[in-house]
């Protein structure tokens, strides 16, 4: 015990999903340990703390021993989101155009159907606007005109602004958004109302936070820009006070750390950081992270990943090393300007949900889920529908005495009883049989979701190597990935709390983003290319000012930060540009702008196809990036000694009936955890840990290997 005493716990990760809050401990020393308890939407701190006990307790040590000790922590979370989704924000005034005060209610078209499947997209009658963020009642109009080129053809009516401040301090506002026309390219107007809605705001004696959109997110696209910093007022401000919990928690217990945040374009932010927003969906991203950094450690270069957890599913790919960034992506159906790791998601996941339609008499799975409160199979969950867990249960997939390492029983002749009269006896069929058709139909969704994104992004997936994670992953992993013809299936040890893992990779990184408007031929004078050069440095420069000040706020020197610039680009004519990281420091010369559109052309080859490529239309820059980073403690791959294929005697732990393909079988049980590097296992088997339980039926067979990782793999 004094061995392990003697390394010192460096790092800390969490994810509180909508279900489960996982943590994820990392030793100086390079080992870790991963701790799960039910997520607690009331009081996120008590998850996290609880948790965190859960796998200290591997070590036996406790937390007020290690908190202290830790030198960096990263929380990922779903509750800015999910407050979003149930509209839960805080109530925010709207200062606009006058005359565009609808903008923000109508949003854009796609937003009346984003996140419907294609049967309720074709027909007009089954999708519809939600309520916006910032009711017309919160809304005011005042009166200016910037063009699309950057001039101001109408002047602000100051005395207007002053009125609708007043106004919307009447109305009830507690935070408000101010967002003009082209103040991406002119930002003046909108800074002047700014400061006069603050002025007017003193005058009144109300202290209400203002927020422009200049500030934030100075970028195109006119809904999405307001969006973006409606959303920074309506829920990233309530989201603070929840991190403001979770960082006293970690005082409270001697902690001298502060707390980090995982941003959506991979790398993590304070919770003290002003664009708050950029945190809305982190969870899934810190698995996208960790993917990158386990495929670096083992000569990957290209990644799928896939993350079920309790309530979806989530993927993303990562090609030649490298994960794609969007810039205007969709969230709680709302249109954004944020940098998001690209990801696809679907509403299933192992707490699905599960019902008969009503008119066709199909088993359909989600879109909602029982989050936290697993199914019917847990008595104190309060649920009578069946979920895709109460399945699982009944097919011998879990043990039900040991979900959550014992934390909650299950009851599986009540999941059965649910079962029956629910979906068994409608379809008449057997409880196994109706049970074993629900996995069947999840894990056929999954493999087409998967096989259609990377196929349809012109991959193949002979090319890829799979990583399966989440809490729920590896049950699924042989289902949706059966047939798929992966270069290789692999499940981490640690797959429960693999996106906190992701998350303690992550780098301490800002970044900010500035639309710029940038047209250059193919063939064009050095005057030309150099004015280019010109306009991108500008913008890097006011972009680095404000990467640093953030680094300044949480008590870093300027000198301590590394800052890389970035640029969006595409050919002129061209829909979609691509983000890529700057091959040069700074802009100033003909052959810098060389350069910048060299890296372009590179990467434009390696998403699409060197033949595709267009240099004879001409490039254009459509944004500026830069981000800042400081130098952060990160995990290291254990590396263990392999020991032989066969498994030590005191890993197994009997067996138990397992169902699948209309008959039950006898699974060999193991303990993950008492399990060596080199050990071989074949299928029917169920290998458990407290955290996860990873299914390896008829058929398929999985290794070990010296990093803690299964490589599974189908019996020819």
């Amino acid at each position: 015990m004094e061995v392990l005493q003697a390394s010192q716990v460096q790092v800390m990760g969490i994810d509180a999903g909508g279900t489960m809050t996982d943590t994820f401990f990392v030793r100086e020393d390079g080992r870790f340990v991963v701790g799960k308890a039910q997520s607690n939407p009331a009081d996120e701190s008590l998850a996290i703390f609880n948790s965190s006990q859960d796998a200290l307790a591997h070590w036996e040590r406790d937390v007020d021993e290690v908190y202290p000790e830790l030198v960096t922590c990263v929380y990922s979370g779903t509750a800015m989101l999910n407050r979003v989704v149930q509209r839960k924000g805080l109530d925010v005034g709207l200062i606009c155009n006058r005359g565009f005060e609808q903008v923000h209610s109508m949003g854009r078209a796609i937003q009346s159907y984003l996140g419907y499947a294609l049967e309720d997209r074709i027909h007009l009658n089954t999708h519809r606007y939600d309520e916006p963020l910032v009711p017309l009642s919160r809304t005011r109009g005042v009166t200016e005109r910037t063009d699309v080129q950057g001039e101001i053809v109408i002047p602000l009516r100051e005395a207007e602004v002053r009125q609708a401040t007043r106004e919307l301090v009447q109305a009830g506002a507690k935070a408000i958004v101010i967002c003009l026309l082209q103040s991406h390219k002119n930002g003046t107007s909108e800074k002047r109302a700014r400061d006069v809605c603050r002025d007017e705001l003193a005058e009144l004696d109300i202290d209400i936070p203002v927020f422009a959109s200049v500030d934030y997110y100075p970028s195109r696209k006119e809904s999405h820009r307001m969006n973006t910093t409606v959303l920074e007022a309506y829920a990233a401000e309530p989201s603070r006070q929840t991190l403001k919990k979770v960082s006293d928690r970690f005082r409270k217990h001697g902690a001298k750390f502060d707390l980090r945040v995982m941003a959506t374009h991979g790398g993590t932010i304070s919770w003290k950081a002003k664009e708050l927003a950029r945190t809305i969906v982190s969870g899934p991203i810190g698995g996208v992270i960790g993917s990158k950094l386990l495929g670096e450690a083992l000569g990957y270069e290209n990644v799928a990943c896939s993350d079920i957890g309790g309530t979806s599913f989530d993927m993303a790919l990562i090609t030649k090393g490298n994960f794609a960034i969007v810039s205007d992506p969709d969230m709680a159906r709302l249109v954004l300007s944020l940098p998001l790791v690209a990801m696809d998601s679907v509403g299933a996941g192992a707490g699905s949900f599960v019902r008969l339609d009503p008119y066709s008499g199909a088993i359909k799975l989600g879109p909602d889920s029982a989050g936290y409160r697993v199914g019917t199979c847990w008595p104190e969950s309060g649920l009578d529908t069946v979920s895709v867990s109460d399945c699982h249960v009944v097919l011998g997939y879990l043990n039900p005495h040991n979900f959550l390492g014992g934390a909650i029983k299950l009851d599986v002749e009540r999941a059965r009883s649910h079962i029956k009269v629910q979906l068994a006896d409608p379809l008449g069929l057997s409880v196994e049989d109706a049970a074993a058709g629900v996995i069947e139909l999840l894990d056929q969704n999954l493999r087409e979701y998967l096989r259609a994104n990377i196929s349809a992004k012109g991959y193949n997936a002979a090319d890829f190597v799979c990583f399966s994670y989440g809490g729920a992953g590896p049950v699924h992993t042989y289902g949706y990935t059966e047939g798929a013809g992966f270069k290789d299936v692999v499940v981490p040890a640690w797959a429960a709390g693999f996106s906190a893992f992701g998350c303690a990779c992550a780098d301490f990184e800002y970044r900010y983003d500035k639309s710029v408007d940038i047209a250059v031929p193919q063939i064009a004078p050095d005057s030309q290319k150099a004015a280019a050069c010109n306009t991108i440095q500008e913008a890097w420069q006011e972009l680095a000012a404000k990467v640093v000040e953030e680094f300044v706020i949480n008590g870093f020197k300027p000198e301590d930060v590394m800052l890389r610039p970035g640029y969006r680009m595409q050919y002129m004519g061209q829909l979609n540009d691509l983000e890529i990281t700057s091959p040069i420091g700074s802009a100033a010369s003909p052959d810098d702008w060389n350069r910048i559109v060299e890296a372009f052309e590179n990467t434009y080859s390696r998403v699409y196809a060197s033949s595709a490529r267009s240099p004879e239309l001409g490039f254009s820059v459509t944004g500026a990036i830069m981000r800042g980073l400081v130098a952060t403690q990160k995990p290291v791959l254990p590396e263990d000694p392999e020991e032989g294929e066969t498994p030590p005697a005191e890993a197994r732990l009997g067996t138990r009936p397992f169902y699948r393909g209309k008959k039950w079988v006898d699974a060999v049980l193991w303990k993950m955890e008492a399990l060596k590097p080199g050990n071989h296992i074949t299928g029917p088997a169920i290998i458990e840990s407290d955290a996860t339980t990873f299914v390896v039926p008829d058929g398929f067979e999985t290794r070990l290997d010296k990093h803690r990782l299964f490589h599974l793999a189908e019996v020819k």
